[in-house]
């Protein structure tokens, strides 16, 4: 890689220049008008001709659209990203003043391949048309943050002043003006704690607004070149109410989150969305419960896990720290949003958030950033391992032979590809967590894998399922810092307070989470989990398990053995942590453990002498399943009669050839809550063959006429949002599902099949049982 402070290294530190009071105030005063007075007839324009420029650009063709946006801004950069872009070429991009990319630093925004499309300029026109310039400060001087982190922009020094950008919404002298110190009693309050700007943050931010305004001004006179400018805005053309842009579920049917974080540039800049973070964090950490759930309850799942993960104990610890970690994320997001609620009539832009507020909200920000941690671990080791990446990779011999140390490099001599290697740089910005990372920050890391990933077929390729999975919760934790970073403009305060606090929420990090490191303390005793470990090696058809296939006693027998040599891991696995990290109390799996929940099981085969009063074609008797009885999803977490027992209590005459034959247990309190309650009802759903086909297959029952099989993912997708579902693509292969029309609030987390776009069957069925215990 290269030095990511540019060719001129860490050392070579430009000086920024050095203005007077006074001519800040004239350059501040000169681009403010400059500023409103594009701003005004931008407005006046959109008013009037909003609906006519959105189909006039739609109906271009790309080269049309291409001279119209060079026209207004000539040499506009090709990509995306240019900042980025910049960047990675290393040489005359950073650290460099007067730097030749110092515009794609400045308005990374403003590029062909974004601003071609359908969407992004009318967008653009929109927001930057009908709403004031210091709506958009903070956002601006956000858009620059990485040509500032990098010294590629460079602001220049004024000391004892601030500049008023925040709050004003007219042309009235007041935008831009620049303040001493010693001319308002807050002014030196407003400065640190970066409610307003700095002189040369100021001036940065108007030249950007006063550039893109005139832009935007002629991109308009473009499109409307058969009316005369004198015309535009007079009374001969009224002013017509805002056409509504349709959303992206409208056109798609769902929800995309490449592309809400690919428009929101040209947006006005979003608000501090508590309710989204919620929402993807609970969801979250649903599935983490779910697959710890599945790791228990489905033999096959298990061993698919542990053979993709190669090791045991991380199979065990990537699934209870998970679980841990969203957990207390999605509490801490739900006490925000009370508290959020709390202060609704406190908070203004001009005060400080109140402090409990401020202080869940660094405590959150804390969480979040040691969360990252994880799966930025997990990426380093499991990325040169995965099969499609395996090859560019080579382990170096040990130079001591008893050493356990595993070093990896790059495999030399091997010519990688242009999309191999831009693959490569972003994965190994994530895992190294150095630098590169802190100056180019995680969402836009994430933003960028995303896109290579979906836009190149071979990148797509190079990515297993495991990895697109990490890659996934990454995205779901690079999302909640980006909403952070749009609380303008408290974000800014936020940064400054959290140095302060940075001692005391630390200390309150290392209490609050001190049962996770014993467990994860507990997961790394070999000497007592190597005995467990063994137990969950996949060898020897310990965990075949034929699910789809007929019931007959020797499918049964392998079902029930399976089932067995799981449960004897799991109370392995449960011994060792009641043994090794005490008491767990309050933690969210022990939460998860001692609930009254159940795991299905197979019951024993009982040979019928002739058909009974048992509907064979359903398999079910009341309703029940006849292929199913319950048990304690753990023993030790949770007291209650071990004695596995049969839920439906068949009655059924069997043969005994002389030996007495057990009848089933009675149920057990905890079985009992499993049972549907009448009282509850859900609605029936109405849907059409395809989506019937998809449910008859995640919903299977070998005893029914169901067939195992793959199933779509474009498929699956269907049969979701037909009864009802809002789906939203997240990064990686995740996809998260609203319920519209259930009465039960939880939103629930799949992942998209990679690379084939189908999901297997033991996996559509695992999707299944997620879907039964989520919403029944």
């Amino acid at each position: 890689m290269f030095n990511a402070m540019g060719a001129g290294g860490a050392n070579a530190m430009p000086m920024p220049d050095i203005k007077t009071p006074s001519e800040v105030r004239r350059e501040s005063v000169s681009r403010a008008d400059e500023i409103f007075f594009n701003y005004e007839a931008l407005h006046d324009i959109i008013s009037r001709h909003e609906g006519t420029i959105r189909k006039r650009w739609s109906k271009k063709t790309r080269s049309q659209r291409l001279k119209i946006l060079l026209s207004a801004w000539p040499n506009m950069p090709s990509t995306h990203r240019p900042d980025f872009d910049a960047f990675k070429k290393g040489s005359d991009s950073a650290n460099a003043k007067g730097t030749k990319y110092r515009d794609s630093f400045m308005w990374p925004y403003i590029n062909q391949e974004d601003l071609l499309t359908t969407k992004a300029l009318p967008l653009l026109l929109n927001a930057r048309g009908r709403h004031p310039p210091s709506h958009f400060a903070g956002a601006d001087l956000q858009a620059m943050h990485f040509g500032m982190v990098t010294k590629a922009l460079l602001p220049i020094f004024l000391n004892g002043h601030i500049m008023i950008l925040n709050g004003i919404e007219k042309n009235d002298r007041a935008y831009g003006r620049l303040m001493a110190w010693d001319e308002h009693p807050d002014a030196f309050e407003w400065m640190t704690s970066q409610k307003q700007f700095l002189p040369g943050e100021g001036l940065m931010i108007l030249e950007s607004q006063e550039r893109l305004l005139k832009g935007l001004v002629k991109c308009c006179h473009e499109l409307l070149r058969d009316i005369p400018e004198s015309s535009l805005t007079s009374d001969e053309f009224p002013v017509l109410p805002e056409p509504q842009l349709k959303r992206e579920s409208e056109i798609h049917g769902f929800e995309s989150l490449n592309i809400m974080a690919t428009e929101a540039p040209y947006r006005l800049p979003a608000k501090l969305n508590l309710q989204c973070i919620q929402s993807l964090l609970s969801a979250k950490a649903s599935a983490a419960q779910d697959h710890l759930w599945a790791l228990r309850e489905d033999p096959e799942y298990f061993a698919s896990v542990v053979l993709e993960s190669r090791v045991i104990a991380s199979v065990v610890s990537e699934a209870y720290f998970p679980a841990e970690v969203f957990s207390e994320l999605s509490l801490q997001a739900e006490n925000l949003i009370s508290l959020q609620n709390k202060y609704a009539a406190d908070i203004f832009p001009s005060k400080d958030l109140p402090k409990e507020y401020s202080d869940a909200l660094l405590r959150f920000r804390l969480y979040l950033d040691q969360a990252v941690k994880g799966p930025l671990g997990i990426l380093k080791t499991a990325c040169v391992a995965s099969p499609p990446l395996r090859r560019l990779f080579a382990r170096e011999p040990p130079l001591d032979p008893d050493s356990t140390r595993i070093v990896v490099v790059s495999k030399g001599g091997l010519k990688r590809t242009k999309v191999e290697h831009e693959l490569l740089y972003l994965l190994s910005t994530l895992w190294d967590d150095g630098q590169n990372l802190f100056l180019a920050s995680l969402p836009v890391v994430t933003d960028e894998l995303e896109r290579l990933i979906q836009s190149e077929k071979s990148a797509h390729e190079l990515i297993s399922p495991y990895i697109i999975g990490i890659i996934g919760d990454l995205s779901i934790l690079s999302q909640c810092l980006n909403q952070l970073a749009l609380y303008q403009p408290w974000a800014r305060t936020l940064d400054n307070t959290r140095w302060k606090e940075e001692h005391n929420l630390k200390a309150d990090y290392v209490k609050r989470t001190e049962p996770w490191g014993r467990i994860i303390g507990a997961i790394g005793d070999m000497s007592s989990f190597s005995k467990a470990a063994s137990l969950g090696v996949p060898s020897s058809g310990k965990f075949t398990y034929p699910f789809e296939k007929r019931r007959t006693r020797e499918n049964v027998k392998a079902l029930r053995k399976a089932e067995n040599n799981l449960d004897m891991f799991w109370a392995a696995i449960d011994r060792i942590m009641i043994a090794k990290a005490g008491d767990l109390s309050g933690t969210a799996v022990h939460t998860l453990l001692s609930l009254p929940r159940t795991l299905q099981r197979t019951p024993e085969w009982i040979e019928t002498e002739k058909p009974s009063s048992v509907n064979l074609t359903k398999g079910k008797e009341n309703g029940t399943d006849i292929n199913a009885f319950y048990k304690p999803f753990s023993q030790i977490y949770f007291d209650v009669p071990t004695k596995q027992t049969d839920i439906t209590q068949v009655k059924t005459k069997v043969k005994t050839r002389g030996k007495a034959q057990q009848q089933p247990a009675p149920v057990a309190e905890a079985q009992a809550l499993e049972q549907p309650n009448p009282a509850d009802s859900q609605p029936t759903f109405c849907v059409d063959a395809r989506a019937h086909k998809v449910f008859r297959t995640i919903f299977f029952n070998p005893s029914t006429t169901s067939t195992p099989g793959e199933v779509p993912w474009n498929e699956f997708l269907h049969a979701m949002t037909s009864v009802g579902f809002a789906a939203i693509k997240l990064h990686g292969s995740t996809w998260q599902f609203e319920p519209t029309k259930l009465d039960v609030e939880r939103n629930i987390q799949f992942h998209e099949p990679h690379p084939k776009g189908k999901l297997a069957f033991r996996v559509a069925r695992n999707y299944g049982r997620r879907l039964n215990r989520a919403y029944g």
